[in-house]
């Protein structure tokens, strides 16, 4: 056991939350201006629940041992999905867009699959864990994988929620294979993902209007290939050096949801290129010091935990990012640490103290 947490990890993670305070103060000029709503109304989820709120949570978590997630797993799966469910309560629940994946607790709205993803991980790293070496075999790999799915797929399709679902399935694909899952059983996995994820998609319009839009950005420049095309035209316009701080032009009167999806845009339109490298390489580095800690884990249950974290905070920035250039489809998945949303940020700083918890425990001959 190292005396204390893992400090590369750490202070990437600090800068990454500084950066993201800047370049969400900046973009929420654009939506500001667009609605005239005070920077207080738009900041107050997003400094006092998700940047204070987060921070103590990843001061807790970071000194909670990483045993008490596998502990109580089951129980923080089973409360992660009744809060979710808690959204289709008349009064409670918040509809937004054709779908409904918020609850409103009056001093703010929280959204319940931020939690379902860090449950799903704690739980099925315990799973995999403690069948460890029943894993070559296709009935305690793919079969229990396919059953939490079929729980927590159902939950989120009513809440017309997909990219979640479609997160949560890498997840836990990527954990099987760290498990030590067979090849085989991994294909055929994919292979049943591939066939129902197109069936799912057929019934959802607004998804083959994402894939379409994706094949061909400029198919519908006022509808589904808006956001996309101006998107492109703002980190375009940045530049190798940007335009400066403050400066976007893009999010006053085109981008749509410039404190959202779209803020990586807004980003590059202001610090350009070279900035744009910046972003993307704290988190490649903070991915990687994460797999670095991973590998030095104690158990394998604090090595799957740490790997699916890494790879759920990485994965879904990299999409956002992606998505902004145009090299993904458009998944609705927050850029973290600096798209708004309460929720997100809190959960990715716990998760954060969880990881800084068990870098404590490393071992020191990896």
């Amino acid at each position: 056991m190292t005396k204390t947490c893992d400090k590369p990890f750490f202070f990437t993670v600090v800068a990454l939350v500084i950066l993201g305070i800047f370049i969400f103060t900046s973009a929420s000029l654009g939506l500001l201006a667009k609605e005239g709503a005070s920077f207080g109304s738009v900041a107050k989820s997003q400094i006092l629940f998700g940047l204070l709120g987060g921070s103590i949570a990843a001061f807790i978590t970071s000194h909670i041992k990483y045993t008490f997630w596998k502990n109580n797993a089951f129980y923080i799966l089973i409360g992660a999905i009744l809060l979710s469910l808690l959204v289709f309560i008349p009064g409670l629940g918040l509809a937004h867009g054709g779908a409904r994946r918020w609850l409103d607790l009056g001093f703010a709205s929280v959204q319940p699959s931020e939690f379902l993803k860090i449950a799903f991980i704690i739980y099925f790293s315990a799973w995999l864990a403690s069948a460890q070496k029943k894993l070559s075999s296709f009935k305690y790999s793919v079969v229990p994988f396919l059953v939490i799915m079929g729980a927590i797929g159902s939950v989120l399709l009513i809440q017309n929620d997909i990219d979640v679902i479609v997160i949560i399935f890498t997840i836990g694909s990527v954990l099987l294979f760290g498990a030590g899952a067979k090849w085989r059983h991994l294909g055929a996995l994919v292979l049943i993902a591939t066939v129902l994820f197109s069936i799912v998609a057929w019934q959802k319009p607004h998804v083959v209007d994402r894939l379409l839009t994706f094949a061909n950005p400029a198919r519908d420049s006022l509808g589904s290939s808006y956001q996309i095309e101006q998107a492109l035209i703002a980190i375009g316009s940045g530049g190798i050096t940007g335009r400066g701080f403050g400066q976007s032009v893009q999010k006053f009167s085109f981008l749509p949801e410039p404190i959202g999806d779209s803020i990586f845009a807004v980003y590059a339109e202001e610090f350009g290129l070279i900035g744009g490298i910046v972003l993307i390489g704290l988190f490649i580095f903070l991915g990687l010091r994460g797999l670095k800690i991973s590998a030095r884990a104690p158990d394998m249950f604090a090595r799957l935990l740490v790997l699916g974290i890494v790879i759920l905070i990485t994965m879904q920035s990299l999409l956002n990012i992606g998505a902004m250039l145009a090299v993904v489809p458009l998944i609705g998945t927050p850029l973290l640490f600096v798209s708004h949303g309460g929720t997100a940020l809190f959960v990715v700083l716990a998760e954060v103290g969880i990881v800084l918890n068990v870098s404590k425990y490393a071992r020191k001959n990896k």
